[in-house]
């Protein structure tokens, strides 16, 4: 078992413990920030399209995207277990997600998170059989926003509940080591968490209701204000803080010209 198998079996065998917690970082320094402030996963997500890109959502990104930013996170990591998602259309087919899986994991990934349940558990399982770690995403799926005409909560259904049970039944029958739920009623995240072999990662599904939680950090940190989910509260005002220096720094160049005149 290598390292990065390792550190997935920690967290597999933590459902019980402490909340697990799951911040996004897209380059050097703040991968490095977060590694040392003691989260347990960095994940380098796709919504990279959206924080770093200036892309509408996630259906723009591509691996070399990706390829690109995991490795510049993975130079400021020495401890959290390193995430990338998988992009659209990079996983269509088995042999497409182990491909694009090794691609991931030779920039520095140590696993690697795809989107859907049922419908991905062969190839959950064959990442996972060539010793790759694999986290599940289920509930709202970015990826489908397109197709799915918006962002839609998850879990309003009997019909979704049903399917929601049998996704996570199927993502740790795969072999997943954890699964994220993503905007789901609370009461079904919780359900969905009781009834989970592995933990689950919550995002827009409540407080409290998964084993642990994922956020992206230009959320938590306020530094995107146009594109904040109704669902976060900033700890911080990043956005602010940035124009106010450059504003500051501008003034200060424009007085050396009147200081000289």
């Amino acid at each position: 078992m290598n390292n990065a198998q390792n550190k997935a079996e920690v967290i597999r065998n933590s459902k019980s413990g402490k909340p697990l917690t799951m911040l996004t970082a897209y380059d050097y320094p703040t991968a490095r920030l977060l590694d040392e402030a003691g989260v347990d996963m960095i994940l380098v997500g796709d919504s990279v399209g959206m924080t770093m890109l200036g892309f509408p959502d996630t259906t723009h990104v591509t691996l070399a995207h990706m390829i690109h930013h995991v490795e510049a996170v993975a130079r400021g990591i020495k401890r959290a277990f390193l995430i990338s998602d998988l992009p659209i259309n990079t996983y269509r087919t088995v042999e497409e997600a182990l491909a694009s899986s090794r691609f991931l994991v030779q920039a520095g990934a140590e696993a690697v998170k795809l989107e859907g349940g049922c419908e991905q558990e062969e190839k959950i399982a064959a990442i996972t059989q060539a010793g790759i770690p694999v986290v599940a995403h289920i509930g709202l799926l970015p990826q489908k926003v397109l197709e799915e005409g918006g962002y839609k909560i998850k879990g309003k259904t009997d019909a979704e509940v049903q399917k929601l049970i049998k996704d996570i039944e199927a993502v740790a029958r795969a072999g997943a080591c954890c699964c994220v739920i993503e905007c789901t009623i609370p009461q079904i995240a919780r359900k969905l968490t009781n009834h989970s072999t592995i933990p689950t990662i919550g995002i827009g599904s409540g407080q409290g209701t998964c084993d642990g939680c994922v956020a992206v950090i230009s959320d938590i940190i306020g530094a995107c204000p146009w594109s904040l989910p109704g669902f976060m509260h900033p700890k911080a005002d990043v956005a602010s803080i940035i124009s106010n220096c450059a504003r500051e720094w501008i003034a200060e160049i424009h007085a050396w010209n009147q200081e000289q005149s």
